[in-house]
């Protein structure tokens, strides 16, 4: 195994157990980070996945680190985000340099920052098609619960314990996955997802500054789970193989999500099969061995009529159907404006032909 670069480690105790909710940007930055190449190709050595409780999978998970650190990761960043082996995918590159540890201007008084991991499940929704119900995988970071509205109070209340002391929400400003790496929340995975003890990867993170001093540093090296140097089931069962079988980083111009989450017609070497969601991609979360018992954990939709099911593959846009479907999917990305219903319609289709 070569030795890990910037300052990657490999853990050989065992496994630990995108709002930029938006896909790919916190998704796959973990290729921003790893090495090369840290282990070989290999079978999960035949062992059972996992099972989980529901009930006692925790809601949240945080640590905190000093705003001092922003400046290295800040650095790291940059170095990555310049570095030759980046992809060169505009749209990518183009919401990755939107990232930063920059502190805004209105709050360079901030002294701590923390960082939150909230279980999120996937969700199914039926689309009544021809007399029959298809149902579709819609991803944890594509509807809206009321877990991002509260996390700032909970942070407020739970967390800082101190209610005098300023709160600021920077989760959309900020590389989430390398900050939840670095303040040992979690560890990074061969398919590049981050995974958190007690949650998978089925969480969304979070990121606040606040003015409050912990009086603590939870800097951590980087690490990768130590399943992944045994295990590659998630890159044997990725629709488009940019999962590497022997190292990192993902190949992201492969990527279903990095086309899926945009308009305009899918690629043509893009199998039909490739396609398993409303948008982004589950594959890999769905065959990892760590995500085993989490990914069991769902919930339901309401269901589309047959009626709307229709207008939406017809590509018929109104202000009724649009809040409808607001409502029922839960401001799912493509039902939020006449603009960005046309790839709710296209994936739809595409799934209706897979």
């Amino acid at each position: 195994m070569q030795e890990p670069k910037s300052g990657m480690t490999t853990d050989n105790s065992g496994p630990r157990t995108v709002n930029r909710r938006e896909m790919l940007i916190q998704a796959l930055m973990a290729a921003v980070v790893l090495p090369q190449a840290f282990g070989q190709r290999g079978e999960w050595g035949g062992k059972q996945r996992r099972t989980v409780d529901p009930s006692q999978i925790p809601a949240y998970k945080f640590k905190t680190l000093p705003v001092s650190r922003f400046p290295e990761m800040q650095a790291e960043y940059a170095k990555v985000l310049a570095g030759s082996q980046f992809t060169n995918a505009k749209a990518f590159r183009d919401e990755t340099a939107k990232l930063s540890f920059k502190l805004p201007a209105d709050f360079t008084g901030a002294r701590s920052v923390v960082v939150v991991a909230a279980f999120t499940k996937s969700m199914y929704v039926n689309f009544n098609l021809n007399g029959s119900q298809l149902r579709v995988l819609v991803p944890p970071q594509y509807y809206a619960d009321d877990t991002g509205a509260r996390m700032k109070t909970i942070v407020q209340n739970e967390i800082v314990k101190n209610k005098t002391s300023r709160i600021v929400d920077v989760s959309k400003s900020t590389p989430l996955k390398l900050l939840a790496a670095r303040s040992g929340l979690g560890q990074y995975a061969r398919n590049n997802l981050i995974f958190v003890d007690g949650m998978g990867s089925y969480l969304l993170l979070y990121a606040f500054l606040t003015d409050y001093n912990f009086g603590e540093d939870s800097w951590t090296q980087l690490s990768v789970m130590n399943r992944c140097n045994h295990c590659d089931r998630c890159a044997r069962s990725c629709p488009t193989s940019c999962i590497s079988e022997t190292g990192f980083p993902i190949t992201i111009d492969k990527c279903v999500t990095l086309y899926n989450e945009r308009p305009g017609a899918f690629p043509n070497w893009m199998m039909r099969s490739s396609h398993n969601a409303l948008m982004g991609c589950i594959r890999c979360q769905d065959s990892c061995p760590e995500d085993g018992g989490y990914s069991s954990v769902n919930g339901t939709l309401e269901d589309i009529s047959a009626e709307e099911t229709q207008q939406i593959l017809k590509g018929i846009s109104n202000d009724v159907l649009l809040k409808t479907l607001q409502r029922k999917l839960k401001q799912f990305p493509g039902t939020q404006s006449k603009e960005a219903f046309p790839i709710l319609a296209r994936n739809l289709s595409v799934l209706t032909r897979a």
